[in-house]
């Protein structure tokens, strides 16, 4: 499902006009990136965490060459599913 797809749903479900539904992604985005950049804990409760982590710097290996290259430390983002998104993820047979 793309942007569009969501979007449309979204307004399908709420029966709201879809521009509504653009605004209010493009506001949480806007939301998360700020939190994001400050270093704030982001969390929708039964839904998702996002939060900012740190990664330490590490030995890497190119694995064309077998060479060894330093990896930087980093900070990165960390998504962590919340209870209804595993439940749903669960209860789909594999």
């Amino acid at each position: 499902m793309n942007k569009a797809e969501l979007v449309s749903a979204i307004a399908k479900r709420a029966d709201v006009p879809a521009s509504t539904v653009d605004s209010v992604l493009a506001g949480l985005q806007e939301e998360l990136v700020d939190a994001i950049t400050r270093g704030d804990k982001v969390a929708v409760s039964g839904l998702l965490t996002v939060e900012r982590t740190q990664r330490s710097a590490r030995t890497g290996r190119n694995p064309q060459t077998g060479e060894s290259i330093d990896i930087p430390a980093a900070n990165t983002v960390k998504v962590t599913a919340g209870s209804n998104l595993k439940k749903a993820a669960s209860s789909v047979p594999v």
